[in-house]
Parts: C-alpha cells; structure tokens; sequence
C-alpha cells in the first residue's frame, strides 16, 4: 500500500514536471518570436525605448537598414537615453518618431530692451526624415509675431501674429491669436527656423508678459495655461519636456513600383509596400490582413492565430486557422454556417419548433419595430424642430434679426436654404468639391436641383466674434448690388456651422494668374488696366454708393476673383464694417493681411475708408510689376513691394521694377501716371491718399488712351532711341518671370514704426 502510495506521488510530480516543461518551452517560443524585432545579436533597447529593425543601436554596428537608421545610445544618463543625431528618441512607431524639441524665446526689460534672444531651427535635410503635418508652429506672447521658413526639399514661410493688452483677455486652453497663436506647417517640410519680433518691445505688457516664446511641435501635447504662462520661468523646460517633435520616417527615396523594378524593396514575406505621401519618394512596409510582425526583418510578418483566442473570431463552434484567415464550421451532427453573428450551429435532431418560434418572434418584433419606430420619429421631429431652433440662435439668428431690423432691405429677398439641399448640392461636402479654403471658412463648389452653380462658404466652428463675422459679410452682401461684387444668393443657419450661398466664380484669384506661370497669358496691359479699374469702381461704390458706406478691411489680390469671361468679382466680406454715416472712420481690431495692411490703421487701430486705398494701392503694384507684396526670398531692399515701388518711383527706377510686358504694351505716359497713382495710395497719411472714387475715374481714363506706338514692331531701334542708355539696359534685360530662384531663408520678420518693412537679419 504505501509502495502504491510513493508510486502515485512520484506519477504526480512527474506530470508537474511535464507541464512546468511545456509551459517554459511556450514561453521560449514566445520570447524568441519577440526577439525577432532585430538582426540576431543586435542590442533592441536602450534603456526604456525598444528599437525595432530597420532602426538599429550603435552606428556601424550593422544592426540598421542604413546610416540614416542609426541609433546612438548614451549611457552617461540613467536609465541610457537614445539619440539620432542631436535629438532624443521618445517614441517609434510603425511610421513616425518622436523626438526632442527646441524653443526660441525673446524676453525684454521694462525699457523696451532686448536681454535675452535665441531662435530655434531643425535640420533634417539628408535624412528620411520629414516633420510630420501633427506638428503645428505656437507663438506665445502678447505683442509679437514670428516667421518660421523652411527651404529646399520644401520651400515654405508662414507667420503668426499674437497680441492682447492685458492679461484678463487671456484665454486658457486658447489660441485663437490673443496671447497664443498656432499656424499648420505642410507634409514633407525637412527643415525650418524660426524667429521671433515685437511690435512694441513689450513696454504696454511687460508687467505680466517679458518674454515671448515660438516652437514647432505636436499640436496634441501642448495645452495653453493663459496668462500663467507668461510669468512662469521654467515654462520653455517645461513645454519642451512635454511637446515632442513628430517625425515621419521612410525608407529610400524610390516608389514603390521604382524599387519593385530595381529589386531594392525591403518588404519581407507576407507584407506589402505602401508608398510615402511627403512628396519626396520613398516607402513603408506593413503587414498584410491576418499577419503581424516586423514586415522589415526575416522571415516577415507571421499569421495570426485567430482562432487561439474566441476574442478574435466569429467562430460559434469550430474555428480552422487559415494563413492569414480563418474558417468557421459546425462538428458532426449539426448544421448552420458556424457564425456567430449568423445561423451558428444548431443540432439536426433538435425538437425545438424553429420555424414556428421563428415566425412568432418575426411578428411580434415588426409590431414592437413599427410602434417604436412611430414613438422614435415623433420624438425626432420634435428634437429636429428644437436642434434647428438651438442652431438658429448659436449661428446669430437673433443678431441677423437684429441687423435685419436696422439695415432695410436686402437680407429678406435672399432665399434660406435648408441643410439637406446644401449637402446634396456639395455630395456631402466632398473634398473633391472644396474650391478654396480662408481665414473664415472653406468654400464649396455646389450644384442646385435647377443646375445653377454655387459657391457655398461653410464657416468653421466658431466662437462669437466669428458668428459676428459670418454675420456681417451676409448682411453686407445682401446690400450691394454691382456686377464687380460677388452677389450672396441665401444663407443656412440650422447646421452645426453658418452656410453662406453666392454665386461662383470660375477662374480663381487674381493672385493665381499674376503669380503662376499657367496665369500670365491673357494678363495683357489692357487687361490689367480693367481690372483695376473694375476692382477700384466696386471699392469706389462701397465706399460712397452703397446704402451704408462699406470698408473691406482685407482688400488682396487672393479676394479678388475672376469669372470664366474674367470679369472682375470682389469677394470675402469677413472682415468688412459697416459705417456710419455720420462717422468717418471706426476705432477697431487690427485686421488684414500682412503686405497689404495699411501701415496708419496698424498703428492707430482707426479703420478709414482710405485703409482699402492703401491695399488697392498694393494691388495695383503687384499688376504693374508681377511681385508678391512680401516675400522673404528678395533682398531686403525688394522684400516689401510697398516700400520698393515708391523707392524706385522716387530714385527714376520705375522700368527697373515694372514687369517687361507692361514696359512693352503700355504708353510711357500711361506707366507714368498709374506709377503716380500707386505713390498717392501707398502715402503714409491717409488724408493724403485719394479716395477711391477718385482712383476709379483716373484709371478709367488711362483705359482709353492709345496702345503703345511700338507694341506690334519687330525692329527694337526706335525704342531703343526713346530710353536714356541706362534704361535701355534695364527694358530689356528684365526676364519674363516674375519668380525668384534663388530663395534666401536668412530673412527675419522684424516690423518698422512707420512702415512695413522687412529686413533681413544675419542667419543662425
């Protein structure tokens, strides 16, 4: 008995044994899998960061798929921190890195002075990487703005403007532009600079705001605190431990088809190739339906076991593992398609009448479908009738009532359209449809039942100054009626955002024909002239012929657009006021476009009718001359083209800055006074500029003077007699295009008190 005893003991333990055994060979296999993420004998962490192939640790060491994917692991901090190049590695996924940032800042004294100054660049160029489209730039700071230019593989500039006057404006969690401002950057960017300006030198604010900070980083890890950030000291340690870099990673610089055709695909078995979308080539590898794994290493991603956990699959008995699937089946004696969400498997010599339970519990749930689907619409209509009502009145329904009752006429003739039309008319507002996007919204191409063409403005989701906004450009375009201004067809308030209908225009901006090369054809000297002349009749009749006069505030070539018989049509009311008429000018935040904006309403912040002067005035310059209003790419002397015509105006350089068709088509008369005219609009002093009345008629009366008395000559010689030697030499050794090839990115943003002036700064 006890020999049965020690016998049944030692049987026990045996089996413990087996199953101690099998469960650590499942392990190793488990553990072994795993360590597949990397070449065989390479090291996959540094310290709490795995690195997966084809990143690999230690440069040289052969562990990577190239140089570019080389990790360096620093063990001098602990735990060790990994870096690539210069930046510290927080995260790898399958397509993106996150890495270590940099902050440029700029504090000030109480007197205005500079005390501290850095800026904040990144380099990328060589890599495969580029920074990601999540990253957004960030200006903190009550009285600045900052550029941040990127250059070669991308070629991009961009500014934010942040101000506020004191610190109770200051909203947490908010950067709309009054102490935080944020600007998108674009996929493919693989370097960029910073910079940051004041307008003022911080002495209105710097009691609760010395300094200003502008960083490139994840749009999703930074949370603004308000004014708390600006008196905080360690806010720049604090937001840079916090806001990653987003990097996006690709191998080669080949497309997928490229590199398939040249054997150079790195994608192992059972995965695929997905080419980059950063506009520089490259790809990424990722494992297809059913697999998992590193799709860059031997032997490739591996089959899921579907059926090795019921989580994973739909299976109601059986579950057959297939490569890269499953099947699902019933076991002998049953019958049914083996799904859960299906028929299952139900018993052959089951009893249970099926066929009658099945037509009873059908009965019985279409009589509870029907009642409950009465009681659910009769309970939608009623939130349908109470939303529309809630979207009516957070849309600026009772404002629109409010101007109705103030401003006579117009708003009640246009037609209100209800939003299922609208949606129909866009394909639900397809992406195919977006014709343009603004600071206020994004506008759509629209198709009405009856065929007719619209264009619709569907604003963003807004705060209340927008709905303000939306507002006023309804109201404001519901009282002008000229052919030279888009005409506003209805509106929608009952969606979640505010819908403006007008009518469409075709042929794009007027910015698009004068700076892409596709656009310059048709843009003789006459057309030109009539377009000014267009532009400037329909700012002449806001400002004096409408029934309450109107300034624009944001008059640029971008908001003036042409129809298929490229016809002038202004547009983007957004940012328009009303005027009273018993008041010549309204006291306002500063609003407008950088290089358009007329320097005395940026100072004073005293919008007059002649601010639309000033902008017409740039307007007219970048027709005469083909140049952008402000770009960092000229020199500093060309950078802003205000300030560069009326130079050269002033110092007898007009044909060294006017474009070669204008000098060819136009009279030297004709150039000399449109030249005339855009010196008296760009005047610093507003009372000194014309009205745009005036500038209307002036430019109508160049329409009918004389073409040019050697526009259609082959033989040079007379206009070579015309010209003094000098100007000779500038006519004709000006090139066609308007475009500079030579982009410097060394230009900072800095603003002069009187004028809007550009100049450049050392680089970094």
């Amino acid at each position: 008995m006890q020999r049965n005893i020690q016998l049944l003991v030692l049987w026990f333990c045996l089996c413990g044994l087996a199953l101690t055994l099998a469960t650590t060979a499942d392990n190793t296999t488990t553990i072994t899998k795993a360590t597949t993420i990397a070449k065989p004998d390479c090291q996959t962490r540094c310290g709490n960061l795995t690195v997966p192939y084809p990143f690999g640790i230690g440069p040289g060491s052969n562990c990577s798929i190239g140089e570019g994917f080389d990790i360096t692991c620093n063990t001098s901090f602990y735990p060790p921190k990994p870096f690539i190049g210069d930046l510290e590695i927080y995260d790898i996924s399958d397509t993106q890195l996150r890495v270590s940032n940099v902050m440029a800042k700029k504090c000030y004294n109480q007197t205005g002075g500079v005390v501290h100054e850095n800026t904040a660049s990144t380099s990328l160029l060589t890599t495969p990487y580029s920074f990601s489209e999540v990253n957004t730039f960030t200006v903190i700071g009550c009285d600045d703005f900052a550029l941040i230019s990127g250059s070669d593989q991308r070629n991009f500039t961009s500014g934010c403007v942040s101000m506020c006057s004191k610190a109770e404006d200051v909203l947490n969690g908010s950067c709309s532009g009054i102490g935080c401002c944020q600007t998108s950057i674009p996929k493919g960017l693989q370097y960029y600079i910073t910079s940051l300006s004041s307008l003022e030198d911080h002495k209105g604010v710097w009691s609760f705001d010395p300094c200003s900070y502008a960083f490139l980083g994840e749009l999703d890890s930074f949370t603004f605190r308000g004014a708390s950030d600006f008196s905080d000291p360690d806010f720049m340690t604090r937001t840079m431990a916090k806001v990653p870099l987003v990097l996006d990673w690709v191998i080669g610089n080949q497309s997928c088809i490229k590199a398939q055709k040249s054997n150079d695909v790195v994608c192992e078995s059972n995965s695929y190739c997905v080419d980059s979308d950063t506009g520089f080539g490259g790809y990424r590898c990722s494992c297809n339906k059913g697999y998992e794994g590193n799709p860059y290493i031997s032997p490739g991603c591996q089959d899921i076991d579907e059926c090795a956990n019921p989580d994973n699959n739909t299976c109601d008995k059986i579950c057959i593992n297939t490569p890269g699937s499953y099947n699902c089946s019933c076991p002998h004696g049953y019958f049914g398609d083996g799904q859960k969400s299906g028929r299952g498997c139900v018993a052959k010599n089951s009893q249970f009448p099926v066929i009658k339970f099945s037509l009873g519990m059908g009965f019985g749930f279409l009589s509870i479908f029907i009642g409950i689907t009465w009681l659910y619409f009769s309970i939608t209509r009623r939130k349908l009738i109470k939303t529309r009502e809630k979207f009516f009145l957070q849309n600026g329904g009772l404002l629109l009532k409010q101007q109705v009752s103030s401003n006579e006429g117009g708003v009640e003739s246009t037609k209100i359209f209800t939003a299922e039309e609208l949606e129909k008319a866009t394909n639900n507002y397809a992406e195919d449809r977006i014709v343009g996007r603004g600071g206020y919204g994004t506008v759509y191409k629209g198709i009405l039942p009856d065929k007719r063409v619209v264009a619709i403005k569907k604003s963003r989701i807004m705060d209340e100054s927008q709905i303000e906004q939306f507002i006023n450009e309804m109201v404001i375009l519901t009282q002008v009626n000229h052919r030279n201004v888009v005409k506003l067809m209805g509106c929608c308030l009952e969606s979640e955002v505010p819908l403006l209908v007008y009518e469409f225009v075709s042929n794009g901006t007027l910015f698009h024909h004068i700076h892409s090369r596709g656009g310059m054809s048709w843009l003789s000297w006459e057309n030109r002239l009539r377009i000014a002349a267009e532009s400037a009749g329909a700012l002449a009749y806001l400002h004096s012929a409408a029934s309450k006069p109107i300034i624009h505030r944001d008059v640029k070539s971008a908001n003036i657009l042409l129809d298929e018989h490229y016809t002038t049509k202004i547009s983007d009311f957004g940012a328009s006021r009303l005027i009273p008429l018993d008041q010549a000018q309204v006291t306002t935040l500063v609003q407008g476009t950088l290089g358009y904006l007329d320097p005395e309403y940026f100072h004073t912040s005293q919008l007059t009718d002649k601010s639309d002067v000033y902008s017409f005035g740039v307007v007219l310059a970048e027709l005469l001359t083909g140049k952008k209003p402000l770009c960092l790419e000229r020199s500093q002397e060309e950078r802003n083209l205000a300030t560069y015509f009326i130079m050269s105006v002033k110092k007898n350089r007009l044909f060294h800055i006017l474009e070669p068709r204008v000098v060819r088509e136009g009279t030297l008369e004709q150039l000399q006074i449109v030249a005339e005219l855009v010196k008296k609009c760009l005047n610093l002093n507003g009372e000194d500029r014309p009205t745009m009345k005036e500038v209307a008629m002036e430019l109508e009366g160049l329409r009918k003077f004389t073409k040019h008395p050697w526009v259609n000559q082959h033989d040079h010689e007379e206009t070579v007699s015309l010209v003094s030697e000098n100007e000779q030499s500038d006519l004709y050794t000006v090139q066609l295009s308007p475009f500079n090839n030579n982009p410097d990115i060394s230009g900072q943003y800095s603003l002069d008190s009187s004028q809007l002036m550009f100049p450049a700064n050392s680089p970094r």
